[in-house]
């Protein structure tokens, strides 16, 4: 990894959101409290999918996964950030640097992917319900997944090998909170056109492309919906796709507004903080959409937060009268 590095810079300075003191300690509680509301929230659907019986098809499946996804996702930067608000340092070696971005990019991409994939699911169970037991079987459901993960990996590595290429000058600060790809992109001293053409084109197969097939797979839908004759049909079919068409929705919407934002104001610090939209924000209320907005996880949710209460009340038990 250090062969890429043409200028031997050993680190690069994290400037973050604010570097007024007396933000830090609620920047530090309001992002630690954030990022234990993400994990905990999706590692509760993760075992509820698990756990419940009921929930063993192909769209609490691909869920499990989402959320854990979002979990990666999180824990790529905001332990760091959380640290170097801890420590009062801003420094982030090169090598580190590297491997988070490298980590970052891979779960972007696999969050886009997953939608695409529960996109396609929701086509097949309201467009092909008699067939969708045969066609989303165990075997085409782990493919599509396994195909997910290896996408993402070629994507990052491409990014990565692209940015281990470029020579970096004395100016080693990056004005976010973590390593984007299109910061050091900026900070680098050599030719980055390269660089420049291969993030365009991967924005587009990776994010515009997957998109593109949401949205065919939701006109599809949509059109399915409108030909079902009764309107508690319609309510029925239409209820199972509300939950991913917010996540969907929350996930490309903040993405959008990031892009949008550092491109009329051309200010890093509002990059900075739009980023956390959709690198914080969405990955902590994808759980709070699901089990609101899905009737099953509710229920669900009630079986396994009383079978776990009746275990604990059978351990306090056993304790007391061993």
């Amino acid at each position: 990894m250090e062969s890429g590095n043409n200028t031997g810079i050993s680190e690069f300075q994290l400037l973050g959101f604010s570097e007024k003191p007396e933000l830090q300690l609620l920047i530090f509680g309001l992002f630690l409290s954030m990022y234990l509301i993400t994990v905990f929230g999706n590692l509760l659907l993760i075992l509820v999918a698990n756990s419940d019986s009921h929930l063993h098809t192909p769209m609490y499946f691909f869920l499990a996964n989402l959320s854990f996804v979002d979990i990666c996702f999180t824990s790529t930067t905001i332990p760091k950030m959380l640290w170097n608000i801890q420590t009062q340092s801003k420094v982030i070696t090169y090598a580190g640097c590297i491997t988070e971005m490298y980590f970052f990019m891979l779960f972007t991409g696999l969050d886009i992917f997953l939608l695409t994939v529960m996109a396609y699911d929701r086509f097949v169970a309201i467009c092909h319900p008699l067939h969708y037991t045969v066609i989303m079987n165990p075997w085409l459901s782990g493919l599509l997944v396994l195909v997910c993960w290896i996408l993402s990996v070629f994507h990052s590595l491409l990014h990565t090998s692209m940015v281990l290429r470029l020579s970096f000058c004395t100016d080693v600060e990056i004005p976010h909170f973590f390593c984007e790809l299109n910061q050091m992109i900026q900070l680098a001293c050599s030719d980055t056109f390269l660089n420049n053409m291969v993030m365009y084109f991967a924005v587009m197969l990776v994010a515009v492309c997957p998109f593109i097939g949401i949205l065919y797979s939701y006109s599809k839908i949509v059109s399915s919906i409108c030909g079902i004759s009764s309107a508690q049909g319609k309510y029925k079919a239409f209820s199972t796709c509300t939950s991913h068409l917010s996540v969907v929705s929350l996930f490309y919407c903040t993405g959008l507004g990031v892009y949008l934002s550092s491109a009329s104001t051309h200010s890093s610090h509002s990059s900075a903080v739009a980023s956390v939209m959709y690198t914080v924000v969405t990955p902590m209320l994808n759980p709070f959409i699901y089990s609101l907005r899905n009737k099953d996880i509710r229920c669900s949710l009630m079986r396994f937060s009383g079978m776990a209460a009746l275990k604990w009340i059978i351990f306090l038990e056993l304790k007391k009268h061993p």
